[in-house]
């Protein structure tokens, strides 16, 4: 009976043991779980720290994505073949020993009087004593000039002034055929159509776009600044003069210049949202975009145009290049693959703004970290890149000095990159996905001298109008849309080829391009034109005499 009472109780404690075990997995599996939970709330929680030192470095700290190559105990990291020697070189070896030297800017010298105002006429005023004082105090001898001197120069302004001009014409008829009922009349004329929209000159609908879409300012301040004038003119009755005006006679050069950009075999691209209010079947909040297409760095003349679509489908930059057959460098947006005869080449400075904001906060200098490594890379190249420029002048000479130079330091970065295994949902983990999405495009500006670096020339370009979207805010409507495409395509073009930019709005709408010109009378008003050119500098100097 005790070896029963034994064995049960036996039983027991083994049935017990058994019982703890299962609870000692259950709960160290809770804690394994939670272990787990907790690691992946604390890399959440420092990514969204990250996360938020990236949004107050953009919001607060400097934009500048450069960087000096060339610091004191900087390692070198481009040297793989002796760090895989002899680890300790690594520890001491600077990288001012490898990289060429950075060569010094020359600090640009400040602008004379003369320079800064060059074209602006110069009146002389003189100081003259009063005609009592112009006898000697001593012998009472008049006084004899004998020179002048320079006291101080001032830069007047000269406030904007209105008129309105009636413009009348004389009317004669003879009065003889009148008697035998063949009346005969002339009337005078100035050879001008007068077929603008609205009632305001050449002039004053070009002033009204180069103040919105040159200098930013939106249709409701022009409203109150005509009233200082004196006009009151309605921001409704400037949008219909540019809307009107520019669709009817802008158009025109607008098509030419893009028959002209379709011709080049180096383009650029960039996009970005707009919102525009009333289109049809959308709501006011959903992003439109204006598409920017222009010219690389082929050597020729310079071409922008501006392109607004509903959406940012790459439908829209395929219909835009339907004829076009070269390498079209863009940011990393999949929408220009679509173009099915442009060759993609890859904007290096994107790459460089992802290792930018992967750098941890404070760990700018420390080598140690992969967005630092990978940044050392990219200003090597980005180094080497002005210092070919300066040198070489010819495309060819160009191409053979990055392939000699820069493809060794692209094929160093690929083979880094490969190396890396970064935390996922980190900003280095986002900065590695980009770029490996782009790897295949990274090496094609080798092929060909002519072949942008990056797609800064673009962003420079549709920069005017991000600044304009600050203060305008919106589009009201798919034609006013469109209006500001073509306006500030005109602006551009006028900037870009070195011609005052109001004075060439001006003279287009007094020209009054149409769709009858051929292109050879269309080239006659480009502003690459030597003509134009002279005859705006003419006006800009005339103005300024007047």
């Amino acid at each position: 009976m005790a070896n029963s009472s034994k064995d049960l109780q036996l039983r027991e404690l083994k049935d017990m043991i058994t019982e703890l075990r299962n609870m000692i997995k259950t709960l160290q599996a809770t804690v394994d779980a939670a272990s787990k939970r907790e690691e992946v709330l604390i890399q959440e929680r420092d990514n969204l720290k990250d996360e938020i030192s990236l949004l107050r470095k953009k919001l607060f700290g400097s934009s500048s994505e450069k960087r000096v190559i060339d610091f004191p105990g900087q390692l070198n990291l481009f040297n793989e073949a002796e760090l895989e020697q002899d680890p300790s070189i690594a520890e001491t070896e600077e990288l001012a020993a490898i990289l060429p030297e950075e060569t010094p800017k020359k600090r640009k010298t400040r602008a004379t009087d003369a320079e800064r105002f060059k074209g602006i006429p110069v009146i002389k005023k003189y100081i003259d004593i009063p005609e009592e004082d112009k006898t000697c105090p001593v012998c009472s001898t008049p006084l004899v000039k004998i020179g002048e001197e320079f006291v101080r120069r001032e830069l007047v302004f000269i406030p904007a002034k209105l008129k309105v001009v009636e413009i009348y014409s004389f009317n004669y008829s003879c009065p003889e055929c009148s008697k035998r009922d063949i009346p005969v009349i002339k009337k005078g004329k100035d050879g001008k159509p007068h077929m603008l929209y609205g009632m305001a000159s050449a002039g004053t609908v070009a002033w009204v776009m180069y103040q919105k879409f040159c200098n930013s300012l939106p249709y409701c301040r022009q409203e109150k600044d005509w009233k200082q004038y004196g006009a009151a003119i309605t921001r409704a009755t400037m949008a219909n003069w540019v809307i009107r005006n520019s669709e009817a006679f802008f158009r025109p050069m607008y098509e030419y210049f893009h028959r002209k950009l379709l011709e080049r075999n180096f383009l650029m691209a960039d996009e970005t949202p707009l919102q525009v209010l009333h289109e049809e079947g959308r709501r006011a909040q959903t992003k439109s975009y204006m598409w920017l297409f222009r010219s690389g760095e082929d050597g020729g003349i310079p071409i922008i145009l501006y392109k607004y679509s509903p959406t940012r489908a790459g439908d829209n930059a395929v219909e835009f290049l339907q004829e076009f057959n070269g390498y079209l460098m863009c940011d990393g947006y999949s929408g220009y693959n679509k173009v099915s005869n442009a060759k993609r080449t890859a904007c290096w400075a994107h790459i460089r703004r992802y290792l930018t904001d992967a750098i941890p906060k404070g760990k700018q200098l420390d080598y140690t970290q992969p967005s630092v490594q990978g940044m050392m890379y990219i200003n090597q190249l980005f180094h080497l890149e002005d210092v070919i420029k300066a040198e070489h002048s010819s495309f060819d000479a160009i191409k053979k000095a990055r392939l000699e130079k820069e493809k060794p330091i692209v094929e160093g970065f690929l083979s880094w990159l490969d190396k890396q295994n970064p935390v996922r949902g980190s900003r280095m983990d986002k900065a590695v996905t980009y770029i490996q999405n782009r790897r295949d495009y990274l090496m094609t500006y080798l092929e060909d001298g002519r072949c942008s670096f990056s797609n800064n020339l673009s962003e420079n370009a549709i920069r005017p109008f991000t600044v304009g979207r600050k203060n305008w805010l919106f589009c009201d409507t798919p034609h006013g849309a469109q209006a500001s495409a073509i306006v500030y395509t005109m602006v551009e073009m006028a900037k870009a080829n070195g011609v005052n930019v109001y004075h060439y709005l001006t003279y287009l709408l007094e020209k009054l391009p149409d769709d009858s010109m051929s292109d050879n009378e269309l080239d006659q008003l480009a502003p690459w034109n030597e003509k134009v050119k002279i005859e705006i500098e003419r006006r800009a100097k005339n103005s300024n005499q007047s």
